[in-house]
């Protein structure tokens, strides 16, 4: 016969048991929709290998201090000649008008005549009104990104990011660029840190190779301009359930982030880094990415 003991030790085990299996239902949940809020493409798009064949200069191989802005012609022109992929940098003017800049604001790179800094930000003046400024103390000018099609010409492929800034939802520079890009004859892929740039292109133009760029935004945003209910789901790609890249471009820094790990581990998912500075650094990062974009040193081919 059993005793009041025994009978007490097999409740316990049992309401132990059910605990145990709450719990692990539970972690298999929030692990379930982990991975389904952070699954990118499983495709396998047809540019991907080729793509995977290069090195890509940041901005142009550009040398700022020695008469060779970046995101300038004679950058694009240099990186060519050398065989390099090239990485740069779209906005759309005032007009509509998609030219090539790193920065929202003028202020870094633009000179007036008089060789002073140009306030306000690039899509605050026309492209005309661009045209007449000049890229640090050079006489190189802003590009527009026809112009760099037309230089290029397909010899080397392109790596485009958007800036999105503003929150217009009908993405006018993707818009724009996409017009241009139908016409180009070579090899390209675009990237957005705004992931609805980059829903704009799993929406309109699925065709296109598209890649969610990304950042450790707690640690590279000051305490005051981060949103954490924007910054830190895109740190940690959970909107690649939405955009589906083929391609997760990340900080080299912060290789590490678990997300972006699995991206490439678990989904196989092609892994792009941003941006090598020198040839050791070169070398871990093409142990964990698939891409790699460099600047400030040549690498080789």
């Amino acid at each position: 016969m059993m005793n009041a003991r025994n009978s007490s030790k097999i409740i316990f085990s049992t309401d132990e048991g059910r605990y145990m299996k709450r719990i692990l239902t539970g972690a298999g949940v929030i692990a379930g929709t982990y991975l389904f809020l952070i699954m990118p493409s499983l495709r396998r798009h047809r540019y991907t290998e080729k793509m995977k064949q290069y090195r890509y200069a940041h901005r142009g191989l550009y040398d700022n201090q020695n008469g060779i802005p970046e995101n300038s012609l004679k950058a694009f022109e240099r990186a060519v000649n050398k065989g390099y992929g090239i990485e740069l940098d779209v906005q759309l003017s005032k007009d509509g008008i998609p030219f090539i800049m790193h920065d929202f604001t003028l202020n870094r790179t633009a000179r007036d005549s008089e060789g002073n800094a140009v306030s306000g930000k690039g899509y605050e003046y026309t492209f005309a009104e661009l045209r007449a400024f000049h890229l640090f103390d050079t006489e190189e000018k802003i590009p527009s990104f026809q112009e760099v099609l037309d230089l290029v010409k397909g010899r080397v492929p392109l790596i485009m990011e958007l800036k999105i800034e503003n929150a217009d939802l009908k993405m006018p520079v993707c818009a724009e660029a996409v017009k241009l890009l139908d016409a180009y004859d070579g090899l390209y892929c675009v990237e957005s840190f705004n992931p609805l740039g980059v829903l704009w292109f799993r929406t309109h133009r699925p065709d296109v190779m598209r890649g969610q760029l990304s950042d450790c935004y707690a640690r590279t945003i000051k305490k005051e301009e981060q949103f954490p209910l924007i910054h830190r789901p895109a740190e940690y790609l959970a909107g690649n359930f939405l955009t589906k890249p083929d391609f997760v471009a990340y900080n080299v820094k912060y290789e590490r982030n678990l997300s972006r790990r699995l991206c490439r581990s678990l989904f196989k998912n092609t892994a792009v880094c941003w941006t090598v500075q020198t040839p050791e650094e070169m070398k871990e990062a093409q142990k964990h990415f698939d891409i790699v974009i460099f600047e400030g040193f040549e690498p080789g081919n």
